[in-house]
């Protein structure tokens, strides 16, 4: 993705970008957003509904959003990220603007152009910023990574044919085969 000035960006220049016109911030280098392609969205509409719908029926106080949403990182006004999918269980965190520190699960969904974003410099700064849970789901590479960053700080790799259990929760699985894809 490409930088658009050496200087450092803040969320002003964020909310200044045209309308229609998307982009990442972090540690204030403006990074911009291509379109995503139909699988991504399809992926995307998939999960959030398997994950809206365990919520809801388990009366559950998170809220889960998908892209554009908007995700404050840190107290400082150079990181702003758009993940794919955002679960947030401290609703404290939540305003008109968007969620002001770490969901608790992220879900970012590999695009040709995200590729170093969502392996490299997103899942330095989740980790960091006291996110529980990261899935980078890769369509090109039928590959699921997911990184759980409390207790034992486990990394596994699954297929999108897998069964995955979610570690947020003690009873969901996202059976990837089961969804139409």
């Amino acid at each position: 993705m490409p930088l658009l000035k050496e200087e450092a960006y803040t969320i002003d220049d964020i909310y200044a970008l045209p309308d229609g016109e998307r982009a990442e911030l972090i540690d204030g280098r403006m990074y911009m957003m291509a379109p995503p392609s139909r699988k991504h969205q399809k992926i995307s509409m998939e999960l959030s509904g398997i994950i809206r719908e365990y919520i809801r029926s388990h009366k559950g106080k998170c809220e889960i959003y998908a892209a554009p949403f908007a995700v404050y990182l840190d107290e400082r006004s150079n990181t702003y990220v758009e993940p794919d999918i955002s679960v947030i269980c401290d609703l404290d965190k939540l305003d008109d603007r968007g969620c002001k520190g770490a969901p608790d699960w992220i879900i970012e969904i590999v695009s040709p152009a995200s590729k170093k974003m969502d392996y490299l410099l997103k899942l330095l700064k989740y980790r960091s910023a006291g996110v529980k849970e990261y899935w980078i789901v890769d369509p090109e590479k039928n590959r699921v990574i997911v990184y759980n960053f409390t207790g034992d700080e486990s990394i596994n790799e699954y297929t999108l044919q897998d069964s995955i259990k979610v570690g947020i929760y003690d009873d969901l699985a996202i059976d990837f085969e089961s969804m139409e894809l």
